[in-house]
């Protein structure tokens, strides 16, 4: 039996000049994950990662805290889409420095009102009426992270991590189950950082066996710890 575990990211820094950087707690959400991990089954053949700095550390956190030195190969279809830029697009008055952070300091949820703009911004983007003007439109994000995961499928490995974002893990999921493309994203609003995401492989490719489960915060009776962001 081959298996991939998909990792999403620690909680990033949100609100912040460098959203890629780990929080706090998201640098503990991935130490319990290690913890976890490591308790749980056997070490993984091939730790992959995707080029952001959240994904190389939440790896570093997993790693370290297992008490593993695996060295995580870059996998560049496991990388997030530029939320940024898709932002943008919809909201250009969004696109100037701070504009953003000063737009969600006058909501009174921040969270909510980001998470308002998000999905409007990831529909545009996902409608195919304006592919043109997006660096990496969806279909090409999208054939990118299935190219990844056939990367992953046929790599020898017997048990493999990957440390990605929810964008990802939602393409690869949304693939698995047949689900309309265009409702994509409801399967990434709800995915916890450092949720796991179980794949069977074998030689008629990947099943999905569980789903964005974070049993490692739900242990540690914190519910801090479980974060969307």
């Amino acid at each position: 039996m081959r298996e991939l575990l998909l990792i999403r990211h620690g909680q990033a820094s949100f609100g912040a000049e460098d959203y890629d950087k780990l929080s706090p707690i998201g640098e503990q959400q991935s130490s319990l994950l290690g913890a976890w991990l490591a308790a749980s089954g056997p070490a993984p053949d091939l730790v992959a990662i995707g080029p952001r700095s959240r994904h190389r550390d939440t790896a570093s956190w997993c790693l370290q805290a297992a008490d593993l030195s695996a060295s995580p190969v870059l996998f560049p279809g496991l990388d997030e889409f530029d939320h940024h830029e898709i932002l943008a697009r919809q909201r250009p008055d969004l696109a100037g420095p701070g504009a953003l952070r000063a737009e969600l300091k006058q909501a009174t949820d921040p969270h909510r009102a980001f998470q308002h703009l998000f999905a409007e911004a990831v529909a545009r983007w996902v409608g195919g009426q304006h592919d043109a003007e997006y660096t990496v439109p969806w279909p090409s994000f999208r054939a990118n992270v299935l190219d990844a995961l056939e990367q992953l499928s046929r790599h020898p490995a017997k048990r493999l991590w990957a440390f990605t974002s929810g964008g990802p893990i939602a393409v690869i999921a949304n693939a698995l189950l047949e689900a309309p493309v265009a409702q994509t994203f409801k399967l990434s609003w709800p995915l916890v950082n450092t949720g796991v995401t179980r794949l069977r492989l074998s030689s008629r490719g990947a099943a999905l066996m569980t789903y964005n489960a974070w049993p490692h915060l739900e242990r540690s009776n914190d519910t801090r710890l479980v974060t969307l962001r």
